[in-house]
């Protein structure tokens, strides 16, 4: 007679980096586009570029430098596809619409951005980050790093 083992095994919970977080990513994506996207739109690399940055104090830092230049002196940046996840929950809830050249908060959207906004607590490095920065990094700026990519 043949013995067989059973292997068992326990499920036990597993932290998730609040990085990737759809929730947490959502909020972030609703203040870039409050706080420092014009008419509430931007590109999917330009709100990568606003995720990039956001996950370090010294990319912020070079952001916002780049901001008050009007010049755009990254040359690349990471593409995160937890953004990507959280922009598709966001348009399912209908807090962003896709549009040609990317994504625009609806006013469902906005009325949330102003929410996180005015709760002290909530993403509050982030809130300064984008206060600060502003909406000195534009859609060009973006643009002509992005071409730069295509001619290596």
């Amino acid at each position: 007679m043949t013995e067989t083992h059973l292997l068992r095994f326990n499920r036990r919970p597993s932290p998730v980096l609040p990085d990737h977080r759809p929730l947490y990513k959502i909020g972030q994506l609703l203040l870039i586009l409050r706080i420092a996207s014009r008419g509430g739109k931007s590109s999917s690399a330009r709100l990568q570029l606003f995720n990039w940055a956001l996950k370090n104090k010294d990319r912020s830092a070079q952001l916002a430098k780049a901001s008050a230049a009007r010049a755009l002196a990254i040359v690349a940046w990471g593409f995160d596809p937890a953004l990507a996840i959280a922009l598709r929950f966001a348009e399912a809830e209908g807090l962003v619409k896709a549009h040609p050249r990317g994504y625009e908060l609806t006013e469902r959207g906005a009325a949330l951005a102003d929410e996180i906004y005015e709760t002290a607590e909530l993403l509050p490095i982030e809130r300064e980050v984008l206060t600060y920065t502003g909406k000195g990094i534009t859609e060009a700026m973006v643009d002509a790093v992005a071409k730069g990519w295509e001619a290596r």
